[in-house]
């Protein structure tokens, strides 16, 4: 008797920033799903880096299929010190109140929104985005109400029966959880990228590198890239 083949895995978009959350979440992606990997350049200021970081990601989860584009007219809207050099990146502040100024207004409905036609068109039904909401205290776009009401959207906006849906797998982790999460998996973490200032070697002292290095930190860990020289991890 011949055997049967099993079903291909269904197809997901994971939205892959080069970052350290969404390597873990394209890593919790493809444990049951073919991985379609798009990348977003917006003129941040670590653009570069990320897109290297990305193209390294993909490689080592063997996604072949990638999308990238450009969204240029973040840097002609401005508002945020990622893509208006005229705006300094703060420290990191543990203690600081309302929304930072890395904040990119409604970025993530960008995202989503290329991403969900990508998805309708090659029959994918999840999209995996690495939002948590720990990570950027004050930011809208990263709260579990707000991916709640995207899924609404696209649900009304997309075709009958498409059926394409967000994942937000690690939306309420804690950052020290995601890391052991990543490890656990064999997820690339050196590969990641999160500075938001600089390029070569990590800045040390961002919010984005401020979170990522306590997170390594409690979760036992060394963290894996390179910093400023200036800066003392311990």
């Amino acid at each position: 008797m011949n055997s049967v083949a099993p079903p291909s895995r269904p197809r997901a978009v994971v939205l892959m920033s080069g970052g350290l959350d969404s390597c873990v979440t394209a890593a919790i992606a493809r444990r049951d799903h073919e991985l379609h990997a798009l990348h977003a350049n917006y003129r941040q200021r670590t653009e570069r880096r990320e897109l290297e970081a990305f193209h390294a990601q993909a490689d080592s989860f063997g996604i072949a299929d990638r999308l990238v584009v450009r969204l240029d007219y973040f840097a002609a809207i401005g508002g945020s010190s990622l893509t208006d050099t005229a705006i300094a990146v703060p420290d990191g502040d543990p203690n600081a109140k309302g929304i930072p100024n890395t904040y990119v207004p409604f970025r993530n409905a960008h995202f989503l929104a290329i991403a969900t036609s990508w998805a309708e068109t090659i029959g994918a039904r999840r999209i995996f985005i690495g939002a948590v909401e720990e990570d950027s205290p004050g930011y809208p776009d990263c709260r579990p109400e707000y991916y709640e009401r995207m899924n609404a959207v696209i649900e009304a906006g997309t075709r009958p029966g498409s059926g394409i849906r967000i994942e937000t797998p690690l939306i309420r982790m804690r950052k020290s959880a995601i890391v052991r999460e990543g490890i656990a998996l064999g997820a690339p973490l050196e590969l990641s990228w999160s500075c938001y200032r600089l390029q070569e070697p990590a800045c040390g002292t961002c919010d984005s590198c401020r979170l990522r290095l306590e997170a390594f930190r409690e979760a036992g860990a060394p963290d894996p890239i390179t910093y400023d020289e200036h800066y003392a991890q311990a």
